[in-house]
């Protein structure tokens, strides 16, 4: 595959954008003319889409077409020249390429802080690969180390769904949740519930010091809550995870 564009400059103090910049290009690096890839969100896919862009445009690329994982990626493919397909009309997603929040040594992720889980999983899991791209400060000894897992439920009620989790997790040591708030879009200072792509609100579930317990059992009773749509949990998802480092080497994981 030709190169469009220059390469990320040498880390000797890297920056966690260059990171995120290296660990975005070498995924593109597995793309083929032809493909269908799943389009992630966020400011490390963000440079995926850019890498994208540049190859398609001097045609270094070819016939490649995407499916984006939320609004602010689809905008952001369309100024960048890529071509884009609904999920129902992708026959097959041969790749999709997204970041994380969090990578656990099984692989396992946290994804969805920015509020796009349900899509991302929707596209993620219906792909035949999933690469994932993270500087190395993603990754973590357990999931909930060093921030929110996000959990996206329906609007209604949804103050009603928190109780519920909070019934079931209380019991779990340093353990809170709440609704996402954001800044009024009515400039007056007030906060309101955060809502997705999906029209759903996010219930933000922290864990003091990560989360301890079997990963499945805990997205079992996540997922038997009436009320709950998806949480930010990606577990067996990932076939590789390419991580930057500050040293300028990079690690490819994968699966075991």
């Amino acid at each position: 595959m030709g190169s469009a564009a220059s390469p990320p400059r040498a880390l000797d103090a890297a920056t966690q954008e260059d990171l995120k910049r290296v660990s975005a290009h070498r995924a593109v690096d597995m793309v083929e003319s032809g493909m269908t890839l799943g389009l992630g969100t966020g400011s490390t896919a963000a440079h995926a889409l850019d890498r994208l862009g540049a190859l398609l445009r001097t045609g270094a690329l070819r016939a490649v077409a995407g499916v984006p994982t939320s609004l602010k990626t689809e905008a952001h493919a369309a100024r960048v020249g890529i071509p884009m397909l609904a999920l129902a009309d992708a026959a097959e997603i041969h790749l999709s390429i997204d970041g994380a929040d969090e990578v656990d040594p099984d692989l396992n992720l946290v994804k969805g802080r920015g509020g796009s889980l349900l899509r991302e999983k929707m596209i993620e899991g219906a792909g035949a690969r999933f690469v994932v791209i993270v500087d190395e400060s993603k990754l973590v000894p357990r999931l909930g180390c060093t921030g929110s897992v996000p959990v996206e439920v329906v609007p209604f009620g949804s103050a009603y769904t928190l109780g519920l989790i909070r019934m079931v997790f209380d019991k779990l040591p340093g353990f809170h949740a709440r609704l996402r708030t954001v800044k009024s879009k009515a400039g007056d200072g007030q906060e309101e519930l955060f809502l997705t792509d999906n029209g759903n609100h996010i219930v933000e579930m922290f864990f003091e010091d990560g989360i301890h317990g079997n990963l499945r059992d805990i997205s079992d009773s996540l997922l038997r809550i009436t009320g709950v749509v998806e949480h930010g949990m990606f577990l067996g998802m990932a076939t590789k995870v390419i991580v930057a480092k500050k040293d300028g080497t990079v690690a490819v994981l994968s699966k075991k």
